[in-house]
């Protein structure tokens, strides 16, 4: 066995050395492989057979095609942050048995299909945090059966369906924080027997989900902060296990003596920063034994003495103060005594109406010929049967409508009867040239709706009729040479519009009326010159807005105004030459990621920046030609600094770049272009700034040119984090 062991080890060390791909660095010991940063477009061909750990962070695939990983089988480790992925084809981790961990955070990715994770038997961890995944198609997950954490937060999720997470057997953290969601299907989370921990904070839920938790019988921990809940209704939580609640930050008025009553293990409730002026005793909850009441506005009159005399009795401890009375204000609730709590103050107000209950699935029906229908996901599909008319008949239950390759050419009225529970509908590359006003008619629940593909160039608000609840408008590659005017009046809760690669040549005023609650816009590849001043004021609560690949020749500093929640703005690929001082002035206070990158930038004003700083967490500006930039040191709190293939002049003008990029612990790949004698050598590298005045102060240089030489030559010391590890071997190519 050892000679076996020694001779795979050679065969892996010699392979790995003579197929190491550019630019990447591998590590032949290890069977690590790193191409960081490097602007691939695909994923290499030539990585050797047996590497087990591929890191492949900060490049630009977009598109991870079918059996891309293929000639790798033994990975273990697969890391694709930051790749600019729009797209996961449907096998596109076949052949990858072995992989125990998959990071594609930070991507684009929209949609997840039922067989974009096939393959990945013995995955346990999948990272898919912060993309703009807007619906998971039931069964995306069912081949995972070995995953234990599923991490979906900060995404754009609005609406679980059942038993979407099915064949998670083993699942035991389930992280869906930071998304809109405020529907949740009753089976949702059915089939998930092994989840301990689940995230739910930062949605948009009203109420409790309590039909869907309840399928929850081995979950200790459950995290519902920051959502706009605003009452928990008598025996409204039943899970058997759970430990510990988190309803912090939320809009609660009220809770019913016996909310807790089916969770008999509760041990800890944080209800912290609420509008509670007061509490029953809550003598459902047994074992619980802390409360946290920090930050709500409690009234401490005779009308708190019950929830106070409980507290004694049940011996659980409690944390909060009193807001009111006068006097009492500022007092810890555990140093009250009951005559203290006096009556004669305003009765606490009645607890508000038991919200309603999430509706029951009710009612089924055939399946048009030729069409696939699944009662247990409630959807149905016909996807590329070459119709030339919309199918009726499906089973009234459905929730998903797969119409996809078809060829339908128009959506008539009224096209879909009797549908009143559908809430995803999927008609893209159809042919459709016209969506006829009462379209969408009946309904009701629509969430998702996806036309992409097609030869739309206009649409009329009538269209959408019949449809309030529609949230996410997918209409990317049709024709539109603008955005569809008053299209948005009758949707009054759409938050994501999508009209990238289009033919649209301005924004003008009036475009977005209507659409006051759009969350983000993408608007990428058309062939915008102009935005008019106040053409995005109506979208108050814009958070990205994605303007890559127009033909815009300024940033469009005017129409910023007026977005005070703007944290993501993509202007890369437009023909902007020269940027002004304060371009971003306007969203200086909330901006956190600006992509600036492959524009031809030739000089950035020193005032540019103005405003902007430590909120800033990734800046995007390679593949420029500027050969200076401002002063960046008020930039504290960047994760991502990108600064590749920018000729930067490398003279005393930039010695301020030159220190700072000496404190920063990150690969930002800036490189000089001239002078001739370090062109292409790493800024931090170059020796031309020894002789400019104050080389010597501070940390960038050490104390005189000699120092600074010597510094430069290689050192037997270990390097932290700035150059590859021992074992590593740089591409020669």
């Amino acid at each position: 066995w050892a000679l076996l062991l020694l001779a795979a080890a050679l065969a892996l060390e010699g392979t790995a050395a003579a197929r190491c791909p550019t630019p990447c660095v591998c590590d032949n010991l290890r069977a690590h492989v790193l191409c960081l940063n490097g602007n691939l477009m695909a994923i290499p061909s030539t990585i050797p057979q047996l590497t087990k750990k591929l890191d492949l962070q900060g490049n630009s695939f977009t598109v991870i095609p079918v059996g891309a990983f293929l000639a790798t089988p033994y990975l273990s480790h697969l890391d694709l942050q930051r790749c600019k992925v729009e797209r996961l084809e449907e096998g596109a981790f076949r052949g990858l048995g072995r992989l125990v961990y998959l990071n594609l955070a930070s991507n684009s990715i929209a949609l997840l299909y039922q067989e974009s994770l096939d393959g990945l038997s013995s995955l346990q961890q999948l990272i898919l945090e912060g993309n703009r995944i807007e619906e998971i198609q039931p069964g995306a997950f069912g081949h995972l059966g070995s995953l234990t954490v599923l991490n979906l937060r900060a995404n754009a999720l609005v609406y679980l369906p059942d038993m979407v997470f099915q064949g998670l057997q083993v699942l035991r953290w389930l992280q869906l924080s930071h998304n809109a969601l405020h529907v949740l299907g009753s089976e949702a989370f059915t089939a998930l027997p092994a989840l301990r921990r689940l995230s739910l904070d930062h949605n948009e839920l009203q109420a409790l989900p309590s039909e869907a938790l309840a399928r929850l019988d081995g979950a200790t921990r459950l995290d519902l902060g920051h959502n706009p809940i605003t009452y928990v209704a008598e025996e409204a939580l039943a899970m058997a296990s759970l430990k510990h609640l988190s309803l912090d930050h939320a809009a609660l008025q009220d809770v019913a003596p016996n909310a807790f009553a089916r969770s008999p293990q509760l041990r800890t409730l944080d209800l912290r920063e609420n509008q509670l002026r007061g509490l029953p005793p809550l003598a459902g909850a047994r074992g619980l034994a802390r409360v946290s009441l920090a930050g709500n506005p409690l009234l401490c009159s005779c009308l708190l003495r019950p929830f106070h005399d409980w507290l004694a009795r049940a011996r659980v401890q409690v944390e909060g103060a009193c807001a009111a009375p006068p006097a009492l204000r500022g007092r810890p609730l555990d140093s009250l005594r009951p005559p203290e709590m006096r009556c004669g103050h305003p009765r606490l107000p009645p607890s508000p109406a038991t919200p309603p209950e999430q509706p029951r699935v009710a009612g089924s029906g055939q399946c048009p010929q030729g069409c696939a229908c699944s009662p247990d996901f409630r959807h149905g599909s016909c996807e590329n049967k070459d119709l030339r008319k919309i199918p009726w008949g499906f089973p009234r239950d459905t929730r998903l409508l797969d119409l996809r390759r078809n060829a339908f050419g128009t959506v008539p009225p009224g096209a879909f009867p009797g549908l009143k529970e559908l809430v995803s509908l999927h008609l893209q590359s159809c042919s459709i040239g016209a969506l006829r006003p009462g379209a969408l008619r009946g309904l009701e629940s629509l969430v998702y709706l996806y036309l992409t593909d097609n030869r739309l160039s206009t649409l009329a608000a009538t269209a959408f009729e019949g449809a309030p609840q529609l949230a996410y408008l997918d209409l990317d590659r049709n024709a539109f040479a603008r955005l569809p005017t008053d299209a948005f009046q009758l949707l009054p809760n759409l938050i994501s519009l999508h009209l990238q690669h289009n033919a649209i040549r301005e924004l003008a005023e009036g475009d977005l009326a209507g659409a006051g609650g759009l969350r983000w816009l993408y608007l990428a590849g058309n062939a915008i010159r102009r935005i008019a001043p106040t053409a995005l004021a109506p979208a108050k609560m814009l958070e990205k807005l994605h303007l890559e690949g127009n033909h815009l020749a300024e940033v469009p500093t005017a129409s910023l105004w007026g977005l005070p929640a703007l944290s993501e703005l993509k202007l890369s690929r437009n023909p902007i030459k020269r940027m002004g001082d304060s371009a971003f002035l306007p969203v200086a206070s909330s901006l956190q990621h600006l992509y600036l990158d492959n524009m031809g930038l030739e000089q950035i004003s020193p005032g540019a920046f103005t405003g902007l700083g430590p909120k800033i967490r990734s800046l995007y500006l390679e593949s420029n030609k500027m050969s200076h930039i401002p002063d960046m040191s008020n930039f504290t709190g960047l994760d991502i600094l990108n600064l590749r293939d920018v000729p930067f002049h490398c003279d005393c003008q930039l010695l301020p770049l030159r220190r700072w990029i000496d404190k920063l612990n990150l690969r930002i790949g800036a490189t000089c272009g001239s002078p001739a004698e370090v062109r292409g050598l790493k800024v931090k590298l170059s020796t031309t700034f020894q002789t400019c005045p104050g080389w010597g102060r501070g940390k960038a240089g050490g104390t005189s040119p000699n120092k600074t030489k010597a510094a430069s030559k290689p050192s037997k010391k270990k390097r932290s984090g700035k150059s590859p590890a021992r074992g590593f071997k740089k591409s020669r190519a």
